[in-house]
């Protein structure tokens, strides 16, 4: 089992959503975050006065998904929150060790 998270800007996150509806991923968490990797912020102007944007809003997308659709859901994710821009996002992948259905008790791939 993996665990992939992914953080994207807010306005793909619809299309991401969609994407991976289409290759059957039933569930996702998502929250809301700030942050900034290369584009290092940015400044904006506000009643004629200046000001630095350190963090930026981005969304960020966990799923829990057995190991063999990991690449489909990576492909899926890349491709949907893709713009070609600075600032479009990281995916992370990491093992997840163990998973538990809270309602059933069922655990492992079955959980998920």
């Amino acid at each position: 089992m993996k665990l992939i998270t992914a953080i994207i800007k807010p306005f793909k996150l619809e299309d991401v959503r969609e994407a991976l509806h289409e290759i059957g991923v039933q569930g996702i968490t998502v929250t809301e975050v700030k942050g900034f990797g290369r584009q290092k912020g940015h400044t904006e102007l506000y009643r004629g006065a200046e000001y630095v944007v350190d963090f930026l809003p981005k969304v960020k997308i966990e799923i829990g998904i057995a190991a063999d659709k990991a690449e489909q859901v990576i492909d899926a994710i890349s491709n949907a929150a893709n713009t070609g821009k600075i600032g479009d996002g990281k995916i992370f992948v990491s093992n997840l060790e163990q998973t538990i259905r809270i309602r059933t008790g069922e655990t492992g791939p079955d959980a998920l």
